[in-house]
């Protein structure tokens, strides 16, 4: 394909990967199937790599992130992201609609001499965010940060699939559109479920997680959980409308998911009884909702009005925010029971009186550690006061002490597993506790299994958490390495019981010829599966997805990653002295070297080709490279791999070991600074693109 064929392909392929995402995330009305829209995307990921120069900065490519930063910039609003008057008194709320009318001069006597129309929004649970377009592209990205000041977030926010990175219609050519990005109940739920699955602490809460999400330095990562945002403020010099409903109805004609009239999730009210309808309405069916909410916004809809009313020196006068109160019940905790999660870790678990709460029936709460059971001071046959502010595991809050039982005593945690028996440890440091036995508790084993097989691992199709289970159950799986070695004769017709994950409502399951006909497909399609995720697969503890990568890249085999030194593990990127002193303990146990010598045989990956199919000159042999900025012909991730390709090695940070900073656009100016302090060369792209060409 020729330069001139490769840059109309390219950007017809751009503008038709767009609508199709537009009409799949932000309008729900699919006209390809995703098998279409991945191969499309493909097509133009193999073309921006061959014709970079013609690669658009909001390619529909960037959407799953692979820029990486180690600092935000700071930009200055222009204009300030002021918060918004709080309130959880309807009584407030008219008193602030009678302020309204007195602030735009209507007395008693006249109360009808400035019609006043209010528009009233769902208070989204996330983070604030603003987003400058210019000439229909997505420019900027910042955080509301202090209201004057924020942090310049435009790779991640690029990941977020329902923000249009090129817009639609008839806008204007400069503009900034505000709103907040959220993290979906449904993707909180599934990455809760795989804390709790690795034995880790569930997150909080939605909000907190989206906020976390946006603040991570990988875009990779931030696009793995699949964020969204709802947009509802327009601010321009040359709008075209005179009150804020009408921007915001157009602003969806321009390709932004904004809030919808049709699904209420938007309304006018002409007065005081509109408005509490709105909130009424929605403190009943908040909790049926894909996303948490936590209140309500009220605003004047007239932008003349808007101005008329003015501002405090922290909010809008015309604005404010009616917050829903947290749902809160009391129920008897029955009994407290334990959990022991696949890296050992000890959850106590309240077994409740079931108790109707937020939409759903609560039988459980977390109780999350033995600290804070002694800081409530919660006991059996409490009436424990339980909250479900978003977790999957709803919360125990306190404790009723007035209908304490008379003869009640302090709750002791357990000192031995529930499961083995074995004592359990509390390491410096950490809340939970933790059942060392590794390779004899029932629990750590089975969980240790279903990482193995799980999507991002090996991902062995056709088996999963009850076939694990009803195979350990049967004495046909002990650990991963025996997947392996698992025959149809053993499988076809085995008849096993299955529970949920509390081990209750069981029922009986059998192998049928067609099942395990997948299943042992699924266990030899994964002895493909590439050495980064089998290094994963393992399940050493702090080693996730990016470090096996990392790990795999820097040392290529498994035997130099089992021989290597702390000191030598330390050296590998982002791997510091907690994860180094976790992989030498794993490859110190006789009983995992022994699995892996198994696995070994069975045919699985422990060697990465990546570091040699990418090999490409020794040019930059001997020398380290500092990168910094937004470049045009390379993603961040992309430079980076130019350069070891090369022979060269990147770091993150500046030091007296840095022979060249490779300088985009957007470079932070302290970076500059002390590369031009440490007298290091700062070049351009054009001049590593020179360097990598002689």
């Amino acid at each position: 394909m020729n330069a001139n064929t490769a840059r109309e392909r390219i950007h017809q392929l751009t503008v038709e990967l767009n609508d199709h995402n537009h009409k799949y995330y932000v309008l729900n009305s699919p006209s390809i199937s995703d098998y279409e829209f991945d191969q499309l995307l493909k097509e133009l990921e193999s073309l921006e790599k061959q014709f970079p120069e013609f690669a658009d900065s909001n390619s529909p490519t960037r959407r799953v992130g692979g820029d990486i930063t180690d600092k935000f910039e700071k930009v200055k609003h222009r204009h300030p992201m002021l918060s918004l008057s709080n309130t959880y008194s309807r009584d407030e709320i008219r008193e602030w609609e009678e302020r309204v009318h007195k602030g735009l001069g209507n007395t008693q006597d006249l109360f009808a001499q400035q019609e006043v129309e209010y528009v009233m929004e769902l208070k989204y649970d996330g983070l604030a965010i603003s987003l400058t377009y210019e000439n229909g592209k997505l420019v900027r990205g910042v955080t509301r940060g202090d209201g004057e000041t924020g942090e310049d977030i435009t790779p991640n926010i690029r990941t977020i699939r329902t923000v249009p990175l090129a817009l639609r219609g008839n806008h204007p050519g400069e503009f900034e559109i505000r709103g907040e990005v959220f993290m979906p109940k449904k993707e909180f739920e599934r990455l809760n479920r795989e804390r709790l699955e690795q034995g880790e602490e569930p997150y909080a809460n939605p909000r907190n997680t989206a906020a976390g999400t946006l603040k991570q330095q990988d875009s990779a990562e931030v696009a793995k959980r699949k964020l969204d945002c709802f947009l509802y403020s327009v601010f321009a010099d040359d709008l075209p409308y005179d009150n804020h409903f009408d921007a915001l109805i157009h602003a969806a004609e321009w390709g932004f998911k904004a809030p919808s009239h049709r699904d209420n999730y938007i309304n006018k009210a002409n007065g005081i009884d509109g408005i509490m309808a709105f909130i009424e309405y929605w403190d009943h069916h908040r909790h049926d909702l894909p996303f948490e909410i936590d209140g309500i916004v009220i605003k004047v809809n007239s932008f003349s009005q808007q101005q008329e009313l003015g501002l405090t020196a922290k909010s809008p006068r015309w604005a404010i925010a009616y917050k829903f109160k947290a749902e809160t019940v009391s129920t008897l905790l029955k009994k407290i029971t334990y959990q022991v999660g696949r890296t050992g870790a000890i959850t106590p678990v309240a077994n409740l009186e079931p108790v109707h709460l937020a939409g759903t029936t609560v039988k459980r709460a977390s109780l999350h550690n033995a600290d804070q059971i002694a800081k409530l001071d919660i006991r059996e046959g409490d009436m424990v006061f339980v909250e479900k502010g978003g977790e999957i595991i709803p919360k125990v809050v306190g404790v009723d002490t007035s209908k304490r039982p008379a003869h009640s005593s302090h709750h002791q945690y357990i000192s031995r597993c529930p499961e083995c028996g074995s004592e359990l440890i509390r390491n410096e440091g950490e809340a939970q506790h933790y059942c060392p036995n590794e390779s004899g508790c029932p629990p750590q084993i089975k969980g240790k299994m279903e990482h193995f097989i799980s999507r991002k691992a090996m991902n062995i199709e056709g088996m999963g958490t009850e076939t694990i289970a009803g195979l350990f159950d049967k004495g046909l799986l002990r650990n991963v390495a025996d997947i392996y070695d698992l025959k149809a004769e053993q499988l076809t017709g085995l008849e096993f019981t299955v529970t949920d994950e509390f081990g209750e409502n069981p029922r009986k399951r059998s192998m049928q010829e067609k099942s395990v006909t997948n299943l042992l497909a699924g266990v030899e399609a994964s002895k493909n599966v590439p050495f980064e995720r089998v290094l994963f697969a393992l399940g050493i503890r702090f080693v996730g997805e990016t470090v096996a990568k990392k790990l795999a890249r820097h040392f290529v085999t498994i035997d130099r990653i089992k021989e290597a030194s702390v000191e030598q593990l330390l050296q590998a990127d982002e791997i510091g002295d907690k994860i180094a002193a976790s992989i030498r303990a794993w490859f110190s146990d006789p009983q995992n070297l022994e699995i892996l010598d198994r696995l070994k045989m069975a045919g699985l990956q422990f060697e990465s080709t990546v570091v040699e199919s990418a090999k490409a000159s020794d040019k930059l042999n001997g020398k380290t490279f500092v990168v910094s900025g937004v470049f045009a012909s390379f993603s961040r991730d992309g430079i980076k791999e130019s350069i070891e390709a090369n022979g060269g090695k990147v770091s993150g940070s500046i030091s007296k070991k840095t022979d060249f900073v490779v300088a985009g656009d957007k470079m932070g100016p302290e970076k500059r600074k002390k590369a031009e302090d440490l007298g290091i060369p700062v070049i351009s792209e054009s001049d590593y693109i020179q360097m990598i060409s002689e």
